[in-house]
């Protein structure tokens, strides 16, 4: 099971997956270049959506597909609310996506 984690500390933002630096999938889609940030919607938050929806795939193909289908959802639903300290583990994920997919 990964655990992601996000805080804002005084050197900025910081997300990682089992303590280290989540990658943010900019191979998969770019939706910003200035990196992840949550609690409103917009790019910054839906590139930290599909990044952790890759990670926890661990499946790139799949992920891909998630770009037009689940990432600006769970980025609504679930990104969007964090706070500024956050904490998920891969069946809070499982969770969400099955609530998505109703």
């Amino acid at each position: 099971m990964k655990t992601f984690c996000g805080d804002r500390t005084i050197d900025g933002v910081k997300v990682t997956v089992d303590g280290k630096p989540l990658d943010q999938r900019l191979d998969i889609h770019q939706f910003t270049r200035n990196g992840f940030e949550w609690s409103y919607e917009g790019a910054e938050p839906r590139q930290l959506a599909l990044a952790i929806l890759a990670a926890h795939l661990g499946d790139d193909a799949a992920a891909k597909g998630l770009v037009e289908g689940l990432v600006e959802p769970f980025m609504k639903a679930v990104v969007a609310n964090f706070g500024n300290e956050w904490e998920m583990n891969s069946a809070d994920i499982d969770a969400d996506l099955a609530a998505l997919r109703k």
